[in-house]
């Protein structure tokens, strides 16, 4: 005997095979989900290359930057390049085999990269310059803060101070990119001094790596031939600690005005102390958190939003510039301390 089939089971048979069909014509035709919508379950994954562990702000910067990231949902593999840029390349394939969406990358070498760059591209991973440019390539955005005005606030705060005298400067590794556009901030305020003969540059030099060793012994050097000097364009607080600690040796530590940058713990005690006259201040919770929050929203396939671009000498680039802050003596209390970057016991532990 035949099974009688009712008529509304019939009806639910033919609207199964209707959107049974239906399916298959959507993944014929690629009329998917969007790619959004097909990431509302995946867990974003970032990773996160640094240069080195050894300068204290890039601890800073990757505990700020893993927390805010974790907070939006993300997963943050964090890897320390060693100052080496094929290690650096060679952790990042290693990171997009392993599946991440996002590169946040604090580029060893400026010009070393762009291989690298081409291959994410490849297999659709995106790529963000944090903090330094990499050059000549098609990264996805750049943040950073203003570099040339950190060196310009530094040449302002020397003239301001010393506007004639012996000069020695201090740039940081020619790798990075920044060396060079903090060298054109503070050489904007040098020159007109140069060219009407009141300052006088008796010595230059590009130091690698930011090395606290390369600073000493450059100005010990100097100090030992006995060139005087007034004035020392330090481009961050590693190279102005190794200049301080040749004029302490010289007992003109205090009696030499030198420049720095990060705002260190150590240039901050040096500054109340009065070693150091000044550092340029770059608040690091701005500059990670707005780096996770890109890193997240490209990883989910979102808009990243308003933004700027600069060029990077190939291409113009999506990007996010902060401003940085002098930091002096007279207004330490209501920068660093102010915002909590030290506390006052941290900064003040030396001086009476």
């Amino acid at each position: 005997m035949k099974k009688m089939v009712s008529s509304e089971s019939m009806h639910v048979v033919k609207k199964m095979a209707f959107l049974a069909m239906a399916g298959l014509l959507l993944l014929i035709s690629g009329c998917g989900p969007d790619k959004t919508a097909a990431r509302e379950d995946k867990v974003s994954k970032i990773g996160f290359i640094y240069e080195t562990m050894t300068v204290e702000r890039w601890q800073r910067d990757r505990d700020i930057f893993v927390a805010k990231a974790e907070n939006l949902g993300a997963e943050v593999i964090v890897k320390n390049a060693y100052e080496d840029c094929n290690l650096q390349r060679e952790i990042a394939i290693e990171m997009i085999k392993q599946g991440v969406d996002v590169l946040v990358i604090v580029a060893v070498d400026k010009a070393s990269l762009r291989d690298l760059v081409k291959y994410a591209r490849n297999r659709d991973v995106n790529v963000i310059a944090y903090d330094r440019m990499i050059r000549d390539a098609e990264i996805d955005f750049y943040i950073s803060f203003d570099n040339e005005e950190v060196g310009r606030l530094m040449g302002q705060a020397a003239v301001e101070k010393v506007p004639e005298g012996n000069y020695l400067i201090l740039n940081g590794t020619e790798r990075d990119n920044n060396s060079f556009m903090i060298n054109e901030g503070y050489y904007s305020v040098l020159d007109p001094y140069i060219e009407k003969g009141a300052i006088k540059i008796v010595g230059e030099t590009w130091i690698d790596a930011w090395r606290t060793e390369g600073s000493y012994e450059f100005v010990s050097k100097i100090l030992n031939s006995g060139q005087k000097v007034d004035a020392i364009i330090a481009a961050n607080d590693q190279l102005a600690e190794g200049a301080i600690t040749a004029l302490s040796e010289n007992r003109l530590a205090g009696e030499v005005f030198v420049t720095g940058q990060d705002a260190e713990l150590g240039a901050c005690r040096r500054i109340v102390e009065g070693t150091q006259g000044c550092t340029v201040y770059k608040p690091i919770s701005i500059l990670a958190e707005g780096a996770a929050e890109i890193a997240v929203r490209m990883a989910e396939g979102r808009d990243i939003g308003p933004h700027e671009t600069i060029f990077n000498g190939a291409y113009d680039i999506p990007c996010w510039i902060y401003k940085p802050l002098l930091v002096t003596r007279d207004n330490i209390d209501e920068t660093v301390i102010k915002d909590g970057f030290f506390t006052a016991e941290q900064v003040y532990r030396h001086t009476p």
